[in-house]
């Protein structure tokens, strides 16, 4: 369809068209848009009545109504959220097409959405396109009983017991890859650390046997997956393109892999395949609440939807932590010197549980600091089932039920009220007499929060700081540019944007 624009001359078509005839189009085309005004700009406007949030529908970006918020949110939606914020309050609404998006900005407009259960705030409709991804009855697509099974087993295999043997096998694995790094070079360390994440993560997830002969295979066929989850995917997960066809029968082939995976395992329970306490073992003697066991097919989409969630999480925040870490000549004396301190005159000790979970508070807050400055995680979403009442700055607010609800850890967690000089790199906010993340429940969202906050968290923690810590005592390091990256807000999960690469040299230990 073809809109005339303004000042055209009418149309003629073999005298068809005359003066009346091209009144009555243009009195068409006028109704046309002012119904989409109406559907897009005033019903949005009114939707929720005198206690809902103000409707954000004029931008910089554009004069256009709508169109304006649209095109600002695609080209970057966290400056365009910051914007909001700072005009419009800690609670607001924009129009996006046929959907209203509302968000909910700092610590205590944030609570309810944490503290909200499903049947008000829903993951269900939002998280939906993951399905091609993890495959069918796997987490979103799941009943809410499976669900519940499922996260249940999933905790059960990141449980602290288990946590304990896994610092050793990432330990092996992180030194095993360092060999290959030689005495000095440069090296992109974003690319380096993707890499020996997805090594330890295999080795916790997928067992010896997985991760011994079959991860060249894993690797690839995830690489697939990833890249078959664009912008484009969130609204059409089944769009017909060459990146969906990738990922479709990378899942089907991991499908199968897994499938003999398990098999032979339990065609052959006398042979040792790993060491017990692999997720995927725990994964394969599932049982739902009905009595029914979980489908080899399910198993698979829960690792992958563990993978997924730890690939990312752990590689880019490891690549940001190192960084800023190098970035800051003062804080990079002390990381090396709890580490000295903590391993004393035997820098190649074992690195074990209670040492890295208690022993290096500057590395978990450092850890925590590029979580809190480069959160993955640009939006968190939930779908409202039911209205839900929201109370900030002294105003009460009215969702309407059909809302999609946004926080953004990315804005929530610079707000300067809630983090002093909230763009700086400063670890010690988290140490005693400051714990600026204490001041809220829900000011702190490195993991989320709430019922929904990561159950990964704690596996994350001592995934990152185990690689660092051999990282830091096994290697000199600095930046080769001079400042830190930029954030890639363009992608699906974010991370750093520029150059990533450093010189590194190994440390000279004294016999």
């Amino acid at each position: 369809m073809t809109l005339p624009t303004s000042g055209a001359a009418p149309i003629s078509v073999g005298g068809l068209v005359g003066g009346s005839d091209s009144m009555l189009l243009g009195l068409t085309c006028l109704s046309v848009l002012s119904l989409l005004y109406a559907f897009f700009v005033l019903r949005p406007r009114t939707k929720g009545g005198s206690s809902a949030p103000p409707t954000v529908t004029n931008s910089p970006v554009s004069g256009l109504p709508v169109v304006g918020t649209i095109v600002e949110f695609g080209k970057s939606p966290v400056k365009m959220v910051q914007r909001c914020y700072e005009e419009y309050g800690p609670v607001f609404t924009v129009p996006f097409f046929h959907k209203r998006l509302t968000f909910l900005i700092g610590p205590e407009a944030q609570e309810p959405f944490f503290k909200a259960p499903d049947e008000v705030l829903s993951q269900d409709e939002v998280y939906g396109f993951m399905k091609p991804v993890f495959g069918p009855g796997v987490v979103y697509d799941a009943s809410k009983k499976n669900r519940q099974v499922q996260f249940q087993s999933m905790a059960h295999g990141l449980r602290t017991s288990r946590l304990k043997g896994y610092t050793a096998k990432i330990e092996r694995e992180t030194r095993q890859y360092l060999e290959t790094w030689g005495e000095s070079g440069e090296i992109d360390l974003f690319h380096a650390l993707s890499e020996l994440t997805i090594l330890t993560s295999s080795r916790c997830l997928h067992g010896d046997d997985v991760r011994e002969n079959l991860f060249k295979e894993v690797s690839e066929l995830y690489h697939d997956l990833d890249h078959g989850l664009t912008p484009l995917t969130v609204f059409f997960p089944n769009a017909p393109t060459a990146a969906h066809k990738k990922r479709n029968e990378a899942r089907a082939k991991m499908v199968e892999l897994f499938g003999k995976v398990i098999k032979n395992r339990r065609d052959n329970p006398d042979v040792k395949h790993s060491d017990g306490t692999d997720i995927l073992s725990i994964f394969m003697d599932v049982k739902y609440k009905d009595g029914s066991p979980i489908t080899d097919e399910q198993v698979t989409g829960l690792l992958i939807a563990l993978l997924f969630a730890g690939q990312h999480t752990s590689c880019i925040t490891s690549t940001w932590t190192s960084l800023f870490i190098l970035n800051n000549p003062e804080i990079m004396k002390r990381i090396v010197s709890e580490q000295m301190d903590v391993f004393g005159s035997e820098p190649d000790a074992a690195v074990d549980y209670k040492k890295v979970n208690e022993d290096m508070p500057l590395l978990h807050n450092s850890m925590k600091e590029a979580l809190r400055l480069c959160p993955p995680l640009i939006l968190l979403i939930r779908y409202a089932v039911k209205e839900l009442k929201v109370k900030a700055a002294g105003k009460n607010y009215t969702i309407p039920k059909g809302d999609m609800v946004l926080i953004s850890p990315s804005v929530g967690m610079r707000i300067p009220e809630v983090f002093k000089d909230p763009d700086a790199f400063d670890p010690d906010r988290f140490g005693p007499g400051r714990e600026e993340d204490k001041s809220s429940p829900y000011a702190y969202m490195g993991f989320g929060g709430g019922m929904h906050s990561c159950m990964g968290q704690n596996f994350a923690f001592v995934q990152v700081k185990t690689i660092l810590s051999v990282l830091f005592r096994e290697f000199e390091m600095e930046m080769i540019a001079d400042k830190v990256p930029d954030i890639d807000y363009e992608a699906m999960v974010v991370g750093p944007k520029g150059d990533c690469r450093i010189r590194y040299k190994k440390r000279q230990t004294s016999n």
